[in-house]
C-alpha cells in the first residue's frame, strides 16, 4: 500500500503507506506527520522498535529485521534515503530522473521502480548494476523482488493494455520469461518465499493464477469472486507456500489453499463432493472454454470480514507464537491479526486490533483476543507442521534466505556473488548493514544520481 491520497490534517491517523518486510516479522508505516517500524512477532503486544518525524513519507521499506531502511518522501520525490535507523546516521542517497514509485529489497539487490524506467542495485555498495528503460508504462510502481538470494528474480509489467509478466534474473541481469498472465493488465504480483512461484491478478479482480518459476507454466488458478470487478491491492504467500491471501477494496480478504492435484493413481475418499466434483470435471470437457475455465477455479479456502471496506490495505500471512495469522494493516491507521485455521479455513477469527499512530497508550489493542480455536501451541509448530502431507512443500525453516540464527562473522561483509553458501544474519549491535560506502569515495556526504 503506498498511497500518496491522505485526508484530514497533520495529525490524522490514516496511513500513506504501509509494508511488511521479506519474512513478514516487521511493519513499516508512513504518515504525514512521520514513520514507524513495529515488530510483529506478537498477538497481543506491538512494538514501536523506531519512530522519525520524517514528514510525508510514502514509501518505507525495511532490510528483513536489520536496521537498513529506505525512505522516500512527498518534499523530495526523485530521491532515495537509505539510514542506518539505530545509528540514526544516513548511508546515502540517489536521485533519480522522475518521481519513485516503489523501492523492493533482498539480501543482494535494491530495485527502484520509476513508472517509465526500472534501476537495479547491488546493495552492498549501492552501485547502480542495470537500468531498464523504456519499460511500458507502470504508473502504480508494481513490481515484485524475491527475497530469496539464490533466486533473486524482478517481475514487473509487460504491458500496459494486456497482463503479460516479464520475469528477469537481477542476479545475472537477464530476463528470463515473458508470462501471458491475464487478459487485461496485471494489477498485484507477488513471489512466494523461495522464488519458485509467481502469483498474480489484473485489474478485474476475479481470478488469481500461481505460475511456477522459471519456467512460466499455469499451476494453479482461483477465483475470487463472479459479481463485480474489484481492486486487488495486495497479494502474499504464507511462508512455506501452502497459502495464499489476496485483499482487495471489497470488505472481505481471501485466502486459498495450494494443492496440487493427486497423483492418478491414488484414489481419495469417495465422499459426495469428491462425486460431485467428478461430475462437474467430466461435463467441462463439453462445454465452450471461458465456461470450463470457470468451472475448474477453486473457490477460497477461507475468509475475513474486514470492519471496515472501500479503503487500500495491505495483508501477509505469518506464523506468529507458533500459530498460522493473517496481518491486514489498513489505510486507517489499524493493524488486525487473525487466526487462521489451517484445516477447516472458512472464517477467520479477529484475535488483535492495533492502532498504528498515536502516544503508547493509545496505541493499546482495540479489542481483546478471541479465545483461540486453533490447535495447543505445541501441536502446532508452523505452516508445514499443521497441513502438511507426505511430499508436501518443504517448510519455511528449510527454504534458504535470511535467517536470525545463521551467516556472517561479526564484522564480515557478504561475499560478493555468494548466493548459494547460505543466509546471512547482520549483528546491529556491531555492525553495518551490508552497504560499504556509497558516496563515492569521499565522504563528503553528497549523494547520488542514477
Amino acid at each position: 500500500m503506498e498511497s500518496k491520497e491522505e485526508a484530514g490534517g497533520p495529525d490524522a491517523p490514516g496511513l500513506c503507506c504501509a509494508s511488511f518486510n521479506q519474512d513478514t516479522t516487521s511493519l513499516a508505516v508512513g504518515n504525514k506527520t512521520g514513520y514507524r517500524l513495529f515488530s510483529v512477532t506478537s498477538v497481543d503486544k506491538l512494538d514501536c522498535v523506531y519512530e522519525s518525524e520524517s514528514p510525508d513519507v510514502y514509501i518505507v521499506e525495511r532490510l528483513f529485521s536489520s536496521s537498513l531502511v529506505v525512505v522516500v518522501s512527498q518534499a523530495t520525490p526523485r530521491r532515495m534515503n537509505v539510514y542506518h535507523f539505530k545509528k540514526g546516521t544516513e548511508i546515502c542517497n540517489y536521485s533519480y530522473s522522475n518521481n519513485i514509485l516503489s523501492v523492493r529489497l533482498n539480501r543482494q539487490r535494491l530495485v527502484v521502480c520509476l513508472e517509465e524506467s526500472v534501476y537495479i542495485h547491488n546493495i552492498k555498495d549501492m552501485k547502480l548494476l542495470k537500468t531498464l528503460l523504456s519499460t511500458p508504462p507502470n504508473p502504480s510502481g508494481l513490481c515484485a523482488l524475491s527475497i530469496n538470494h539464490s533466486n533473486s528474480y524482478l517481475a514487473y509489467p509487460g504491458s500496459a493494455t494486456i497482463g503479460e509478466i516479464i520475469v528477469y534474473d537481477a542476479n545475472n541481469l537477464n530476463t528470463v520469461t515473458m508470462i501471458p498472465a491475464h487478459d487485461s493488465p496485471v494489477a498485484a504480483i507477488t513471489f512466494n518465499a523461495s522464488g519458485t512461484r509467481l502469483a498474480s491478478a489484473s485489474e478485474r479482480g476475479t481470478v488469481i493464477r500461481v505460475f511456477s518459476i522459471p519456467e512460466g507454466h499455469r499451476l494453479l488458478e482461483f477465483r475470487r469472486g463472479m459479481k463485480r470487478y474489484v481492486n486487488i491491492s495486495s497479494l502474499s504467500f504464507s511462508p512455506d507456500s501452502q497459502f495464499l491471501c489476496a485483499s482487495s477494496n471489497t470488505e472481505t480478504v481471501h485466502i486459498f489453499k495450494l494443492e496440487h492435484p493427486t497423483p492418478s493413481g491414488e484414489e481419495s475418499s469417495p465422499t459426495w463432493s469428491a462425486y460431485v466434483g467428478k461430475v462437474f470435471s467430466a461435463a467441462s470437457s463439453y462445454l465452450p472454454a471461458q465456461v470450463s475455465d470457470m468451472m475448474n477455479q477453486d473457490r477460497a479456502f477461507a475468509t475475513v470480514r474486514l470492519h471496515v471496506f472501500g479503503q487500500r490495505n495491505v495483508c501477509a500471512l505469518a506464523t506468529i507464537q507458533k500459530l498460522p495469522r493473517l496481518l491486514v494493516a489498513s489505510s486507517d491507521g489499524q493493524l488486525c491479526v487473525y487466526n487462521l485455521d489451517p484445516h477447516e479455513g472458512g472464517e477467520c477469527v479477529l484475535a488483535k486490533r492495533h492502532r498504528l499512530f498515536g502516544s503508547d497508550k493509545e496505541r493499546g489493542a482495540l479489542e481483546e483476543p478471541q479465545p483461540d480455536t486453533a490447535a495447543p501451541a505445541q501441536s502446532c509448530q508452523s505452516y508445514a507442521a499443521t497441513v502438511a502431507t507426505s511430499g508436501a512443500t518443504p517448510s519455511s525453516a528449510t527454504l534458504t534466505g535470511y535467517s536470525e540464527d545463521g551467516g556472517a562473522m561479526k564484522g564480515e561483509i557478504i561475499p560478493e556473488h555468494e548466493f548459494a553458501a547460505g543466509p546471512v544474519c547482520l549483528d546491529d549491535e556491531n555492525e553495518f548493514p551490508p552497504i560499504n560506502w556509497c558516496r563515492d569515495g569521499t565522504g563528503t556526504g553528497k549523494g547520488r544520481r542514477a
